[in-house]
């Protein structure tokens, strides 16, 4: 059943636009190298870039692990429905992608209230003719109605794997730990947990710079400790999945993450910094780039 939000006419979607002001999803498009997105946000974006020179890293590498997240539940442990709460724009690769091309079968849920990515929703509503895949226009601050909608795509009594990634340093403590627990105990045994995280663990000095860059903005921006990451496991009761909470570019890796084609030398050299990112080959990463934990739990 698709989600009401597809039904929504494209004028409503465009008058809840807001142009003038960047949106973390539109920011993290940039830095992924998608076309989506406004001058707010690419400007929000290039000072980031201007903050920390190897920012973008941190963006990639969050989105190789779920990559390898998603890959390692579809192959290894057999999860065959997914609940992407924050999804961001359509990027390769997708998590229906990812999964539908490991089991056909699987079964994918997005969640966004951004409209811009909601315009693109369509996109990702491509599933094989084996699986399933919807999409929902909804904010994580209401599991509530993510939960009862999501029901009509995925069986609720069969384990789910809930992605919540690189979003909940949107949100801060009083509200984040109950939305988290809340989805968790609506979910049965055998569930997983995928969570990423920005913190000033690692490299303080780099990520407070982008984060002052951010609230300046408007945006709420937790850097939250692994200790409180780790939180979001063990107040749900979940058992951590081998290796625990690491930095992101540490969880499993596998060392292939995808190079982009480059273009001619020529044109490269007339792009401004941040557009150059688009380019940029992420397996030079070293510990001293990287300011995102990653980690995976179980529901026993």
């Amino acid at each position: 059943m698709p989600g009401d939000a597809l039904s929504q006419d494209p004028a409503e979607l465009r008058r809840r636009i807001d142009s003038s002001k960047a949106h973390p999803a539109r920011v993290y498009d940039v830095f992924l190298g998608g076309k989506d997105h406004y001058p707010a946000d690419l400007a929000a974006a290039a000072a980031g870039l201007a903050a920390n020179p190897r920012g973008y890293l941190d963006v990639r590498h969050n989105r190789d692990f779920l990559r390898r997240a998603v890959t390692a539940l579809a192959r290894e442990d057999g999860i065959r429905q997914f609940l992407d709460i924050g999804t961001g724009l359509p990027t390769a690769e997708n998590v229906h992608q990812i999964a539908q091309r490991i089991a056909p079968e699987s079964r994918v849920v997005y969640v966004d209230n951004d409209p811009v990515v909601l315009a693109h929703a369509r996109a990702l509503l491509t599933s094989g003719p084996e699986g399933r895949t919807d999409y929902i226009d909804a904010d994580l601050k209401s599991p509530a109605r993510i939960l009862e909608q999501a029901a009509g795509t995925l069986d609720l009594s069969r384990p789910v794997a809930l992605c919540l990634v690189a979003i909940l340093h949107f949100v801060e403590d009083e509200e984040a730990y109950p939305i988290v627990r809340e989805l968790m105990d609506a979910l049965p045994a055998g569930s997983r947990l995928v969570l990423s995280h920005l913190t000033e663990d690692l490299n303080p000095e780099n990520i407070r710079a982008v984060q002052r860059t951010y609230t300046e903005r408007g945006f709420t921006f937790v850097l939250r400790s692994r200790k409180d990451v780790e939180r979001f496991f063990t107040e749900t009761g979940l058992e951590p999945a081998e290796p625990g909470v690491v930095p992101v570019h540490h969880w499993r890796p596998d060392h292939a993450a995808p190079v982009p084609e480059q273009p001619e030398a020529s044109y490269l050299a007339e792009l401004d910094d941040i557009e150059k990112v688009r380019y940029k080959d992420i397996n030079d990463v070293t510990d001293a780039d990287i300011n995102v934990y990653g980690g995976l739990g179980v529901k026993g």
